[in-house]
């Protein structure tokens, strides 16, 4: 087994071990069963088994680089403040009051009364 053999195995130990055994035990039972459930378990039975064999999961490496990329994501946004400045709050103000400006309140709650027809 060269380097990259085993660069590419991310299956070890009893995982590997119950991936062989839960393989050959699906496909027992999708042997004995048969139909399409025996099918489906015949189909996971390869798959379980391929996994032990070979040590390498497709499924296995996708999911461990997502939550490599997630633990990533997170260390760059602890980076960033998680309060406002008082600028940031004084432009806030300032939009808050051009946007409601020319707002006209006519008293009429729309919960107490609400219009006809609806």
């Amino acid at each position: 087994m060269n380097k990259s053999d085993k660069a590419s195995q991310n299956v070890h130990g009893w995982e590997r071990a119950a991936s062989i055994a839960g393989g050959l035990y699906f496909l027992g039972k999708g042997l004995s069963r048969g139909g399409l459930g025996g099918l489906i378990q015949l189909g996971m039975g390869g798959m379980a088994l391929a996994r032990g064999v070979t040590g390498h999961c497709e499924a296995k490496r996708v999911l461990c680089d997502v939550n490599e990329q997630t633990k990533m994501a997170e260390g760059n946004s602890r980076s960033m403040p998680l309060e406002r400045s008082e600028a940031d709050d004084a432009r806030m103000k300032a939009n808050a009051q051009a946007a409601t400006g020319t707002a006209t309140v006519t008293g009429n709650d729309s919960l107490a009364n609400p219009p006809a027809g609806v």
